[in-house]
């Protein structure tokens, strides 16, 4: 009897809510084994419900009926408030993995934008590598700068990997004039503002339009072609620039874009940048006598002046610096056999076969004859390499004491080696006005009255300064002889 009563009787469960105890009646006919999988199953939707709908459903399937029994309407309500908070303690948690994941794949992606820029540094801490190897190499060189290995195959001339960025040089009204004469003062002008100075001859002879050459392109050329002229006394970049003006200044003087086709102008003036690339600051004479490396690549034959050639087309055979990229290939061909025909034309060992073969054209020199326009454009290149005599005494002397420094430097070492020495380069025999009175008589004033015939405009600008110069000298040297008789005579009274 006692047992059976107990088994029917209506069950209870009390319940701590807010810290008030709450009992929960249960229908006798509920057993035990009801209120345990009730439990079960409210705990078990707790851990994997996901979806709101899916969770009232349980709660309405399992819990309402039963909890229909409970003593007060408020302990519904209380045990519903905390299964509420269970449900937002689910869903704060999937937030939370999905703000998770967000965030991982920020930071998988920012290490992965982390991780290239890495790539890139290193790439530049190479390039910069390399860089100061070349320098470091340049300023090691060997006494002797024609011994060393001349542009090594496996280290091919490589551009600026930037956009040329050299301070851009605003050319005023007054400066663009200047550059075209004859007068234009060559020592005020810094490298940047020299590139400048030359980037814009190219666009004002209509030379980047006419072959559609990138400017930019146009940029890195010249870059390239200023880091290929050496820290020589005479033969350096300012050297090139000052053959290039005068050649500038010589096209506008002569109209010779009136005479000659375009490709002729771009031939000219690309002749002149290139035209000493490279040089090692030793003459042709002293590399075959020494044997140097070059001698021996060229078979004796202008060994300079090829070289200055290969370099120029080792430059220009780089895509970032092809000036040429743009014209045909029947162009390109005629572009370069011109610029390789003006380059050798400054050898001065050719120099008598040239204005000699120049001489007999004069008669009847024919505008339409390809030889002659070759022959005078020969000429011209070299008028243009050896005119410093042309310039206003102030610009042209301090020339000549830069290449009596290199030509004294030459006949050092060839001493010093047991080689010949030139007279006019040795610094015991020499002097400023014996070097330049030859010089002037012999080979400038007479190429000049060529030119001269074919162009009376250069009488006045170019032909009467040298004439001045030869004057000038020649009173010099006076004045150096009287001073040696002087001071022989007051040794032999003594």
């Amino acid at each position: 009897m006692g047992s059976g009563s107990s088994t029917y009787r209506p069950k209870c469960i009390y319940l701590d809510v807010d810290g008030r105890i709450q009992k929960v009646v249960f229908s006798k006919y509920c057993s035990s084994r009801d209120i345990v999988d009730l439990f079960c199953t409210f705990d078990k939707v707790m851990h994997t419900v996901s979806d709101f709908t899916a969770f009232f459903f349980c709660v309405a399937s399992y819990v309402f009926p039963l909890f229909c029994f409970l003593e007060k309407e408020e302990l519904f309500q209380s045990v519903l408030t905390q299964i509420a908070e269970q449900f937002s303690r689910v869903f704060k948690i999937n937030e939370l993995k999905t703000e998770v994941a967000n965030h991982l794949a920020m930071l998988e992606k920012k290490v992965e934008l982390e991780g290239l820029k890495i790539v890139e540094i290193e790439k530049c801490k190479s390039d910069i590598k390399k860089m100061r190897e070349e320098m470091a190499a340049r300023s090691t060189r060997t006494s002797c700068p024609c011994k060393y290995s001349f542009l090594d195959e496996n280290k091919k001339l490589t551009p600026r990997r930037d956009v040329p960025s050299y301070p851009k040089y605003m050319l005023s009204q007054e400066t663009i004039e200047a550059l075209r004469k004859p007068t234009f003062d060559v020592w005020l002008w810094e490298p940047n503002e020299m590139l400048s100075c030359l980037e814009h001859m190219y666009h004002d002879l209509g030379l980047v339009k006419d072959f559609n050459i990138n400017p930019i392109t146009l940029k890195r050329w010249l870059l390239c072609i200023h880091d290929n002229y050496r820290n020589n006394p005479f033969h350096n970049f300012r050297h090139c620039f000052c053959v290039t003006q005068m050649m500038y200044s010589m096209i506008s003087l002569c109209n010779l874009q009136e005479k000659f086709p375009q490709v002729d102008i771009l031939i000219l003036m690309t002749a002149a940048v290139c035209h000493d690339l490279d040089h090692p600051g030793y003459n042709n004479t002293y590399q075959i006598n020494a044997r140097t490396e070059l001698a021996v690549r060229y078979n004796d034959i202008s060994p300079l002046e090829n070289h200055h050639c290969a370099v120029a087309f080792q430059i220009i055979a780089q895509p970032e610096c092809n000036i040429f990229s743009n014209v045909t290939q029947e162009q390109f061909k005629r572009i370069r056999q011109g610029i390789i025909t003006l380059i050798l034309a400054t050898d001065m060992a050719r120099h008598a076969e040239i204005l000699d073969s120049f001489k007999e054209k004069m008669d009847n020199f024919d505008y339409s004859n390809e030889e002659h326009v070759t022959c005078l454009k020969m000429v011209l290149i070299k008028c243009c390499d050896i005119s410093n005599e042309v310039r206003p005494m102030e610009v042209a002397e301090p020339w000549v004491d830069c290449l009596l420094e290199e030509y004294f430097m030459q006949s050092d070492r060839e001493k010093s080696e047991g080689l010949p020495v030139a007279p006019f380069m040795d610094r015991d025999k020499v002097t400023k006005p014996t070097a330049q009175i030859g010089f002037l008589k012999f080979v400038l004033i007479p190429m000049f009255e060529t030119v001269t015939k074919l162009f009376p405009e250069v009488d006045e600008v170019m032909l009467q300064p040298l004439w001045e110069s030869r004057d000038r000298y020649e009173e010099l040297k006076q004045l150096d002889d009287a001073m040696k008789e002087a001071n022989n005579s007051s040794c032999s009274s003594f």
